[in-house]
């Protein structure tokens, strides 16, 4: 079963660099069921960082096909991944976009761990868009349970990773080789 993504925006007074505070309302992302587990593991999740009070503004159901976090890296990007396939009973090509939400640095380390994500994709795909997301940070769910501990592990381990990126022509590959990868 894939994950539910929802964005839940929260209001509280923040202090900055200079020590003056200020009040904002920042994204987060949450992993859950329902807008009211929603609601309760933001709570719980906002207690651990914000010792005043806060204020849940707005929840909504995010867009994100799939999150990919990285390691070393500080903001959160969305990428629009375009797939297409080819209808033989209309003999047209299909295109079908989906949005990923990719951690890293600036505009190309997105772009090449956007291509690090795709990789084992079968199907041919383009990236025609990647823009900086507001999401401030994303909480995944895990239950604790022993199942759960595995995917926490992978979970972390993809923050831990770090994609290989390797330039186009330092292999003698043309574009098109790296962005059609074979399924195993």
């Amino acid at each position: 079963m894939s994950a539910t993504w929802y964005e839940c925006k929260v209001k509280y007074r923040k202090t900055d660099d200079i020590g003056t505070q200020k009040v904002t309302t920042e994204p987060y992302l949450v992993d859950a069921i329902s807008y009211t587990e929603a609601e309760s593991r933001i709570n719980e999740e906002m207690k651990a960082y914000v010792s005043e009070e806060f204020k849940i503004t707005n929840i909504k159901v995010a867009n994100y096909a799939e999150i990919h976090p990285f390691e070393n890296a500080d903001r959160w990007f969305k990428s629009k991944v375009t797939l297409m396939a080819y209808d033989e009973e209309s003999g047209k090509e299909r295109k079908t976009n989906m949005y990923l939400l990719v951690q890293a640095n600036d505009v190309k380390e997105a772009y090449d761990n956007t291509i690090a994500a795709m990789k084992n994709t079968m199907g041919d795909y383009t990236i025609p868009a990647i823009s900086e997301s507001p999401i401030m940070d994303v909480f995944p769910y895990f239950s604790g349970e022993e199942g759960d501990l595995e995917q926490l592990e992978r979970f972390n381990a993809l923050k831990a990773s770090k994609p290989e990126i390797v330039a186009v022509g330092d292999t003698g590959e043309n574009i098109e080789d790296l962005i059609e990868v074979d399924s195993e």
